[in-house]
């Protein structure tokens, strides 16, 4: 079950993080919301990505991290890993920026799908398979019931990316973390995309934190927005008065970058 909307679904209180001697998290700090989209925008190095793969634990050998990731009560970074294993994909699942690497491409769909409902749910084979043919439809792949008998490489780009949703899905996860979901994509590909993300979160409540460098992409979706620079969050706060009124420099000089500032096309 997912948090009550309003509440904080995962807070991030001063996250610091060193790999191999060199600092690359200086503080950061977060909070989000069920049934809300928190965009997270910077150029690349700022740090977006680590903050991310900070949640799941999923950073490099001989990292350091210190701070709190306060996730149902308790706090992720001291969770044993046993623990913090039956989170991972069930109660906080990520999609990441090429499905072409992230979806296995010698497992059909439906491998892909049900793995982890059974290990995560224990449900079985039929109700996994009932289960994994409704998150497809649900994330609007044309015949679901065929599709799962595919391999990713016979799907297009934008497919691939719908599946890999419905794969960080098949658990019910509270929290979503969509890391440069729509890169890798053509333009008309990438607002379907971000209007999936959008209903998902409002149908299903979810805690969505969509990382980009494109604050562009925050004026279609987003909710609040952080941006960060240099491995620290500088500015924070609902997605018009970020993208209309900028506090920061750093926040003015990126949307300076864009074509159109995406404040003037908000809602």
């Amino acid at each position: 079950m997912t948090a009550e909307s309003g509440t904080a679904a995962l807070s991030i209180e001063g996250l610091r993080l060193s790999i191999g001697g060199h600092d690359v998290l200086h503080g950061v700090d977060l909070s989000l919301e069920a049934g809300r989209v928190h965009g997270l925008a910077g150029e690349s190095g700022s740090g977006k990505t680590m903050t991310g793969l900070a949640v799941l634990g999923l950073l490099p050998h001989g990292s350091r991290v210190s701070g709190r990731i306060a996730f149902g009560g308790r706090d992720l970074l001291g969770m044993p890993a046993r623990e913090l294993n039956q989170v991972r994909g069930a109660k906080i699942a990520m999609v990441f920026q090429d499905p072409a690497t992230s979806l296995h491409p010698m497992l059909t769909v439906e491998r892909q799908l049900t793995e982890h409902m059974g290990h995560h749910l224990g449900v079985g084979r039929k109700e996994a398979r009932e289960r994994a043919a409704g998150l497809l439809a649900k994330v609007r792949i044309p015949g679901p019931e065929e599709a799962l008998k595919r391999y990713p490489h016979q799907f297009s780009g934008g497919m691939r990316q719908r599946i890999a949703i419905a794969v960080a899905l098949a658990c019910e996860p509270e929290v979503l973390i969509a890391d440069e979901p729509t890169t890798a994509l053509d333009v008309t590909v990438q607002a379907g995309i971000l209007r999936l993300l959008r209903g998902l979160c409002d149908d299903l409540g979810l805690a969505v934190l969509l990382v980009t460098h494109d604050l562009g992409v925050m004026s279609a979706v987003a909710d609040e927005v952080s941006v960060m620079k240099d491995g620290l969050v500088v500015e924070t706060g609902p997605r018009g008065q970020v993208l209309r009124e900028p506090r920061h420099p750093y926040t003015r000089s990126l949307l300076d970058a864009l074509p159109v500032p995406p404040g003037e096309n908000s809602p």
